[in-house]
This record gives C-alpha cells, structure tokens and sequence, in this order.
C-alpha cells in the first residue's frame, strides 16, 4: 500500500510538473482522492487539493528563482508540516528527475483566471413518474463538463436542461461555429 501511495505522490508531482508546462490543463485532485482513499488512506479531496495547491506553488516558484532541491524541501516542509516522510522522499525524487523541465517563461505567472475545458459528457433521460404525477414521461439532458480552474484544479460541473434549453444550447454552439469558421 505504500508503494502505491508513493507512485499516487509521484503521478501527482509529475501531472502538476505537466501543468507547469502547460501540457495538461490541470490535475485531477479527486480522481487521485479516491486512488488514495482505495489505499485505506484517510484523506479527503480539500487536503489533497490544499498540498497541490501548495507544491504547484513551490514548483513553479523553485523553477522561477533556481531553488536547490534542499531549499525546495525545506521550503515545503515549513508550508506543509503533516506531510508523511515518504510523501516528502517522492516529491524529492520527482524534482530532481523532472523539476528541471519546468519552463519558466515571463507570462507565466500571468496564466489564465478562467477555467479552462477538459471533456464533456451527457446523457439523455426520461423522468417517467414523481409522487405527485404518475405519468410524467419528461424528457432531459444531463451534461457533465469537467473544467481545470486557474489554479489547475479539475472539476466536474452538470446540469440538466429541458429540450428546449438544449435546443437553445445547440443553436448557440452552432452560432459559435459559424464565426469560428470565418476566423
């Protein structure tokens, strides 16, 4: 179970690493929650998401003022001190393999304050009944988007829409469409 904990800590250093690099829009804080949580770690989504936060931060701020990797560990001991020991040894690990990688170019630090898309998902459903109406037979889309906010957080966002609203939600995306093809 440590071990796999361990590669869950490195996976994480190396999709914030990413990231950095713009490469991926951002990391998947819950989906690594539950890969850890199957472990029998106790740990939930905000904590992980707090120590992304945190070594995205000293990452990208390690990268930008040269940090030797003991700068960097001592640094992040003194932001995060409940971090465990091996946590520590893999984000060590992974910054000296890849923390090189990290390019720091001058707008940087000026990324994006709106979220950016990830995928979209839906799914068309039929409400059939409800305690007041026995006979509904309602039509609905539900949609899923699953954003990276600016801080790289990915999360998912749904809604449901009558047929209506979806047939609103197409048009303008078909509206989009046509002016993008005039770009």
């Amino acid at each position: 179970a440590l071990r796999m904990f361990s590669n869950i800590i490195s996976l994480q250093c190396e999709q914030i690493i990413q990231h950095l690099n713009r490469k991926i829009p951002g990391v998947n804080t819950a989906e690594l929650c539950q890969r850890i949580q199957t472990l029998g770690v106790e740990i939930n989504a905000g904590d992980l998401a707090k120590i992304t936060n945190t070594v995205s931060f000293l990452f990208s701020t390690a990268a930008r003022n040269n940090l030797s990797t003991e700068e960097l560990i001592t640094t992040l001991g003194n932001a995060v001190s409940t971090l465990p020991k091996h946590a520590v040894q893999v984000i060590r690990h992974v910054w000296n393999e890849q923390g090189k990688s990290i390019s720091v170019t001058e707008d940087a630090g000026n990324m994006a304050t709106v979220g950016q898309f990830v995928d979209i998902k839906w799914k068309l459903g039929v409400a059939m009944s409800s305690d007041t109406c026995r006979s509904l037979k309602y039509p609905y889309v539900t949609v899923t988007l699953k954003v990276a906010d600016s801080s790289g957080q990915i999360t998912d966002k749904s809604f449901e829409m009558t047929i209506p609203q979806f047939k609103n939600f197409f048009r303008q995306f078909k509206e989009m469409a046509a002016v993008l093809e005039t770009v």
